[in-house]
């Protein structure tokens, strides 16, 4: 990895110096202190790392620093599900997808070559040219699932998650209400949207229900296995 940042470097100052870049060697810091980082940063978190690397450049310079780095190829910007735009290192000839969690909203790189691969043949099938692709994997991490007890109240479950009921809290009328509404204990349950402003809504057997916050914690759900 050592000698692929060296070339990065490399590049970044044949590239910036023959497009006349300004305040060039502010920016080749810049570079230097992103390359450090093994993580998906915001632009606010690398100004961050910056001043504690003894740097004291202005928003609007790293900002402006990032969008010339994206540019020319020496980042990847991203923007997942909660819409943080991330900027992440981009090495020439190597791709990686990722695996992101909903919880601690830990983001995990990984490479599976038979998986690119396969949606190559995939393209190919169907007579189509992919020119790039992005895959990204949202669930809960090992470490996440690990700290989580084995049994939540279904109002603590995320988008996605697929579960069981497996007690129903609140006494008989809680009980009553939620088999009108035709919930049951055994029943597999997709959660659809869980947005945290009171109302979620699940699925069950093909129907989709929506719960308020209350109901929602009565039902006792877990992993489905």
């Amino acid at each position: 990895m050592q000698q692929v940042h060296r070339q990065e470097k490399e590049q970044f100052k044949k590239l910036f110096q023959q497009e006349h870049i300004d305040r060039f060697e502010d920016r080749f810091r810049v570079l230097e202190v992103f390359l450090q980082t093994e993580e998906h940063l915001t632009a606010d978190e690398l100004i961050e790392v910056l001043e504690r690397s003894g740097y004291g450049f202005s928003v609007d310079f790293v900002r402006d620093t990032l969008k010339l780095m994206c540019r020319f190829g020496f980042a990847s910007k991203n923007r997942f599900d909660n819409g943080v735009v991330r900027y992440e290192h981009r090495h020439l000839g190597q791709h990686h997808d990722h695996l992101i969690c909903t919880k601690c909203k830990g983001i995990f790189e990984f490479q599976n070559n038979r998986l690119e691969d396969l949606q190559l043949r995939i393209a190919a099938d169907r007579g189509f040219h992919m020119l790039q692709h992005r895959m990204e994997i949202y669930g809960i991490c090992s470490e996440c699932l690990r700290d989580r007890s084995q049994t939540i109240a279904l109002n603590a479950a995320k988008q996605g998650e697929r579960l069981v009921i497996k007690e129903i809290n609140g006494g008989s009328g809680a009980r009553m209400r939620l088999m009108t509404m035709g919930l049951r204990i055994g029943d597999k349950v997709e959660v659809i949207t869980n947005q945290n402003r009171g109302q979620m809504v699940i699925a069950v057997d093909f129907k989709r229900f929506v719960l308020g916050k209350g109901l929602a914690e009565k039902i006792l759900v877990e992993q489905d296995t």
